[in-house]
Parts: C-alpha cells; structure tokens; sequence
C-alpha cells in the first residue's frame, strides 16, 4: 500500500451545449483527451460540474439567465465513470439552469452511479449537508457552498443550492460555514474538503474577503480549500502548510476564449496526503481545452500558465519547483509553511 493518496482536484467541468453535441459522434471517455489515464491513476477525483445532467426540464426563466448548461446524462454519467469522479460540487449558478426538474435528474443520476456530491439538494439542509467518501482507506468530508445565483438558493422546503455569503463580518454566513464544518468533523474524516464556487468570472485574483474565508477555513481544520467560479486559474496559497487554491479555472468546457487571460488554459491540481490526512505535496499538470475536451498543454500553453501561476502566487510567498512539465509545491517546506508575509 502506497505510504500517500493522490487526489485530483479540477476547476470548470462543463458537459453542456457543444461539449454535448460532440459528445454524441464520439467516444464517452473522448472529452478527457490525452488526460484519461492519468486521471484513472488517481486515487481520488473531485471536480466542480458546472451543468445540470438531464433530458428534461424547460430553461429558467424566472430571471434574466444568459446561459443554460445541461448535458445528456446517458453519455456524460459514463464519462464521469470512465475518469474515476468519486464526488462532484454542485454549488454552483447552472445546476437550476433547466429548473428543478432537471436539479433532481440530476441528483438521481448521480445517486445512481454512486458519485458522492454536495452543493445542492432537495431541501436548504440536504443542499448543505457535506458528503463523505472513502479514497483508498482514508475518509474525505466534503462541504460545498457558492456566493453566485441568489435565486437559485435551496429553501427550507424548496430545492436548491448552498448560498453564503463569503465575508466573515457577516454573523449569519459564518455560522452557516461553521455548521457545516462541525457537521463535517461529525463522522470523524481524516481529510475535510471545502469546495468553493465564489466571486466574479473573468479575475485574476481573490478579494480580500475571500482570503481571509480561505485562510479561516484552514484554521478551523479544512485540509484544502477548492476555489472555483472565475474561469481563470488563480495564485496559491498556503496557510498553515495547507494550499488554497482560490480559484482552479476551467477544465473542460465550449466557452469564446478571451485572448489575454486565455481562460482555455488551467491545470490539473493533484494533492498528495499522508494516510492520517497530513497534505505534502500539491502538483500542478498543466491542461488546455481543445475540440471541446481537456488535453495536457502544449510547450507554448504550458509554458504561458507556469509563468502565470508564479506571478499570481507571489502575493503569497508560494515557491513552486518545476519537475518536467510539472510544477510542485512542497507542503513540508518551510517557505511555504506561512505566507502572511
């Protein structure tokens, strides 16, 4: 048995729209690229599913919504299968895009395939509620909650998503993070994830606010923070030998790529803990979205995101080595042990 766990985290998984009609002349496992084998390598896969996964429901219209994502559930159930998802975040502004029927599809389809999620629910306490997976011998509590959407907020007797606020000024937000982490700590995991879909899209780097929620998150015992809503991948932080990850950008999706933030290029983030949760070793692969599917990066890409990921990590003190393609953050390290500096 390997003395470690590898766990995957990605940004953006979005099977819906021209993701979805590729999907249907090809392949299940062909949106994962050339990235299908180092996937399955994983221990564990955690991701943020940024579609409802339904063939039924009508598009929300209750307020003004630009986009609606949603995907066939009989091709992109497999996919999620073939790659070894074990739990996906559903807090997030487009698990209601084809309103409640399609949330509770979706749901079911996962409940069906056996893919723990969290996020979003039939009721506000359901939606709230953390799930639990076992990775390889070692239990994961996983909490998900977003700032985006407000309309599409969980009620007490209504479906929805987890809504908070992210500002520790505000009591109420607090105390409703703080009741899921001690739910969280209820089943005794040896690793509490928070996944995180929060702030504007298209920005390059958390507000003060959000820092302080990550840095506070770590300090009430969540191994990792997993920041996802911007489509661009943000700097690394490391607090208490703990990463934060801001924001993880996208993986997979059909979105017009803007040409200075490049929000087609991102990473895939692989954690390694020790068996009693202790995270050691963050690594970076990079990743582009090609023909609507996730490749591993060009030289060209590859290059453009290390040298992005430095400069947005150095607010943080964050020191990065690069090992081929690569870049690895030593959680052990003493640089990296603190970065309030």
């Amino acid at each position: 048995m390997a003395s470690t766990v590898r766990l995957g985290f990605t940004g953006d998984v979005m099977l819906g729209r021209l993701v979805d009609r590729r999907q249907r002349s090809r392949s299940v496992d062909a949106v994962w690229g050339d990235l299908l084998g180092r996937l399955r390598s994983l221990d564990g896969l955690f991701i943020n599913l940024e579609c409802c996964l339904s063939r039924n429901g009508r598009p929300w219209r209750r307020t003004h919504r630009p986009f609606h994502f949603r995907a066939d559930p009989r091709w992109a159930v497999p996919a999620l299968e073939r790659a070894g998802v074990d739990w996906v975040s559903l807090a997030n502004n487009h698990v209601l895009d084809y309103e409640v029927e399609a949330l509770c599809d979706t749901l079911d389809w996962l409940d069906g395939a056996a893919i723990a999620h969290a996020g979003a629910g039939r009721t506000e306490a359901t939606a709230h509620e953390p799930a639990r997976v076992s990775i390889d011998g070692m239990e994961i509590a996983l909490l998900a909650f977003t700032d985006n959407a407000p309309e599409y907020a969980a009620g007490p007797d209504s479906p929805g998503v987890a809504r908070v606020t992210f500002d520790l000024d505000d009591d109420e937000s607090r105390r409703m993070l703080a009741r899921a982490l001690d739910a969280a700590r209820e089943t005794d995991p040896d690793l509490i994830v928070a996944s995180l879909h929060w702030g504007p899209n298209m920005v390059t780097e958390p507000t003060s606010a959000f820092r302080d929620v990550g840095r506070w998150l770590i300090e009430q015992g969540v191994g990792i923070v997993h920041g996802h809503s911007a489509h661009v991948v943000h700097g690394v932080d490391v607090h208490e030998g703990r990463p934060i990850l801001y924001d993880t950008g996208d993986f997979i999706d059909d979105y017009a790529v803007d040409e200075t933030l490049r929000n087609d290029r991102g990473f895939l983030f692989e954690l390694r803990v020790e068996r009693d949760g202790t995270p050691v070793e963050l690594r970076l692969l990079p990743t582009e979205i090609r023909e609507r599917a996730v490749h591993t990066a060009s030289n060209g890409a590859a290059d453009w995101i290390h040298e992005r990921m430095r400069e947005r990590s150095e607010p943080f003190g964050t020191r990065f080595e690069q090992q081929d393609v690569e870049l690895v953050v030593s959680l052990a390290d003493d640089t990296n042990a603190e970065s309030d500096r």
